[in-house]
Formats: C-alpha cells, structure tokens, sequence
C-alpha cells in the first residue's frame, strides 16, 4: 500500500460553497521532508496543498494534493462531525485517495485508488481513527482497516499506536510534536516499524525508502483564511 493523504485536479472557490452562516473555508500549503502515511514511505522532499470548508452544523469537506513523484496524490474528503458532553466528539466521514499519471505519453501512475470510511471518536486527551477501506490495486482489490490511538495532551509531543487489518499488515508508533514560528506551523516526528523485518508488513522498507525500522521527518506548513 503505497499512499496518504496534497496540489490538486480541482479548484474550490466561495463563489461554489453556499452561504451558511458560520461557515468557515480555509486554505494551506505546506513542505515535509520525507511524506510517509501510515508509516509508509511515499516521496522524499514533497510539497502539499488543501482546502478545506467546515461549517457550525458539523458538516466539513475537502481537497488535498501532494507531489508522489510520479505524478500527483489528491484526496477528497467530506463528511459529518459532532460533541460528545463537553470534552467529547466524533466523525463520520468518506475519504478517497487519487492518483495522476506522470506523462500522457508514457503513463506512470504511483498507485491506484483506494477509498474508505472514517469513524472518529474522541475524549479528552485521547482520540480512536478507524479507516474501512478498499483498494482498487490495479485490477487486484483488497480490503483493509486502518487504526489509530492518539494521546495528545496540551502540553509536549503526541503518542499514537497505528495498526492495519484485514488484507493489509503492519503496526507501528509515532511520536511528534507541533510548534508556531512566525505565523508558520512547524511538525517533527519520529516512527517506529513494529514488524521490522517481517516480509507481509507494508510498513518502513530500507529497500526502496532508504529507511530500516524508523524515521524521523521534518515539515513546515500555513494554513489561510478565506472569504473574509
């Protein structure tokens, strides 16, 4: 499973979003420095870019597209999120993963479609991701699921225990820690392969990412507000 989820096929602008009162549609751009998802190495050196709308009634959507090397990623996400007490919430969302060919003329594609439904639920300090997917795979689809524990308190780096299921393998942790320079927001993270070595894990391959059983990467980001 070669993936995420940044430049895109498409553009949003206000003029096609209705007016709904304490809507909200946002704009960011963004540079990492090796972008892996779910602990698989996509590209080195990558540049991304989204747009995102959310509104007051819980309802968000989105685009997202990043540089994959051969050719471009985009993801379009929408969905529905909501409070549970007062530290408490959840999502339902879709998300699909789309892939551009590098050259028309001798197409290169980096992987193929994969789409899935999200379910979200957090409290406090700790949040539970879970992905059900499927995957096109070139004329070989698979199933998979995707889960993630996130404890994110106020203060200090992030923890997360990432597994994935089904037809797919692989577990890993990440740890990392957000910080603001300048109006720019600025993310290091660190991950660890738990099945280092194991030849069904989709995890970290030094073979063809130049890592072994972790990585550490590095990314700078802005996020804009539009339509004010």
């Amino acid at each position: 499973m070669q993936k995420k989820a940044l430049l895109t096929t498409a553009i949003l602008s206000t003029a096609a979003l209705p007016a709904v009162s304490g809507a909200e549609l946002t704009a960011n751009v963004g540079w990492v420095s090796d972008y892996i998802f779910r602990g698989i190495f996509q590209e080195d050196s990558s540049a991304y870019g989204g747009l995102d709308y959310a509104s007051d009634s819980g309802i968000y959507a989105g685009i997202w597209g990043a540089d994959v090397g051969s050719g471009l990623e985009y993801d379009l996400y929408f969905g529905y999120g909501g409070s549970i007490g007062e530290t408490g919430g959840f999502t339902i969302g879709y998300t699909g993963y789309f892939y551009t060919e590098d050259d028309p003329l001798e197409p290169t594609v980096f992987d193929d479609t994969y789409q899935e439904l999200n379910l979200g639920i957090s409290f406090g300090i700790f949040a539970l991701d879970h992905a059900i997917g499927e995957y096109d795979g070139f004329g070989t689809p698979a199933d998979y699921t995707f889960s993630t524990l996130t404890i994110s308190p106020e203060v200090g780096p992030y923890y997360s225990y990432n597994t994935f299921g089904d037809d797919f393998a692989g577990d890993y942790i990440e740890i990392g820690y957000g910080f603001s320079v300048m109006d720019l927001d600025v993310s290091v993270a660190f991950m660890y392969d738990l099945n280092a070595g194991d030849p069904d894990a989709l995890l970290l391959d030094e073979a063809w990412s130049g890592f072994a059983d972790t990585a550490i990467t590095f990314g700078v980001s802005k996020t804009f507000t539009l339509g004010e």
